[in-house]
């Protein structure tokens, strides 16, 4: 899905492709408040009404669908998410790599969540294992 929009109007246009986490996007750092709490309503509220998530190469569409997947994901296991790092691809991508730590097999795992933006909310986020 290849979506060009313009930037934020919170973020200046000469955004580097790494960027701290206070100048991501408004809607990408309020998904991962929410999803760090575990607040599904709050995370599919940031979401256009076609989103798609997909995770572990499943698929989830619409936002009754992808609520679901927001509120039961991971809620077997206990785990902490701390982000250490974050880019701009272009004014609708972005990624976000986060270290997850718990109770899940193997303990720890870095993911990368590649953000598709429209119209200010997220169209599609990927949720992908971060390339060693």
């Amino acid at each position: 899905m290849t979506q060009h929009t313009d930037l934020p109007s919170d973020l200046p246009p000469d955004v580097p492709s790494d960027v701290p986490s206070d100048l991501l996007p408004t809607t990408v750092r309020g998904f991962f408040a929410a999803h760090v709490v575990r607040d599904a309503d709050t995370g599919a509220s940031l979401l256009a009404e076609d989103a798609v998530i997909v995770d572990q190469d499943e698929t989830f569409r619409g936002r009754e669908k992808v609520h679901a997947f927001l509120r039961d994901a991971g809620a077997e296991f206990a785990y902490t998410t701390e982000q250490i790092g974050a880019h701009r691809v272009d004014d609708a991508h972005w990624v976000v790599t986060v270290r997850l730590e718990g109770t899940f097999p193997g303990g720890v795992a870095e993911l990368d969540y590649r953000f598709t933006l429209r119209d200010g909310l997220i169209a599609e986020l990927v949720i992908a294992n971060h390339p060693a």
